[in-house]
């Protein structure tokens, strides 16, 4: 087995980690989204009337045991902005938008972030594949005037495989990031909806009943 062979199998077996590497951070990301956003407006708007009630009749205990145990966002930020409603209304909803940005976009730029070095590197692999590939095809020329034609299109074949490799895990995750941006601005929006809709609620049983 020659440099090149070896060389090969690692641009093999690093193309490979680097495409489970990715799918992995893409199916993870996915994930969390799901889990984060409501699953259609018309559900989000059910849990804002629910929050309704309670709030109306100065029942915070209530509204906020509503938002516990469920992971979704706007659960979680509702039920934080309850339980630390005495900081003022601007400051709670100030805490609110920082705990969003810093504990679910965060870890979600930071996934996405991976997969897209992932689709950047991919192709540079296959690209460094064929310029072996290439190489050992002209290495074997240098070396005989006479080469077997299977030999040589070995690592015409390597070359060309590696090239294909690349293209053919950078292009689906490609695919793949724009759908999730996509839903990602949904979340965004759809938790930034339901967030003015329920401080309005809260800022109003706040004026009400202050004491509680």
């Amino acid at each position: 087995m020659n440099i090149f062979e070896v060389v090969g199998y690692a641009i093999y077996t690093s193309m490979g980690i680097v495409a489970a590497w990715g799918a992995y951070c893409l199916i993870v990301v996915s994930y969390r989204v799901r889990e984060k956003k409501f699953a259609s407006d018309a559900t989000q708007g059910e849990f804002l009337q629910a929050l309704e009630q309670p709030l109306a009749q100065g029942d915070f205990r209530s509204a906020s045991d509503i938002c516990t145990d469920d992971p979704r966002a706007l659960c979680q930020l509702s039920q934080l902005a309850i339980d630390n409603r005495s900081l003022g209304f601007n400051k709670v909803r100030q805490l609110a938008q920082d705990r969003f940005q810093r504990d679910v976009l965060s870890d979600i730029d930071h996934r996405i972030s991976w997969v897209n070095t992932v689709i950047k590197s991919a192709p540079m692999l296959g690209l460094l594949g064929t310029v072996l590939g290439m190489m050992g095809a002209f290495g074997k020329l240098a070396e005989s005037s006479q080469v077997e034609a299977s030999k040589l299109a070995e690592d015409i074949m390597f070359a060309l495989i590696t090239t294909a490799l690349g293209l053919a895990i950078a292009i689906p995750l490609v695919l793949a990031v724009n759908s999730i941006n996509i839903q990602i601005k949904k979340m965004e929006e759809m938790v930034a909806e339901g967030l003015n809709f329920f401080f309005e609620m809260l800022r109003e049983a706040t004026i009400r009943f202050p004491s509680k």
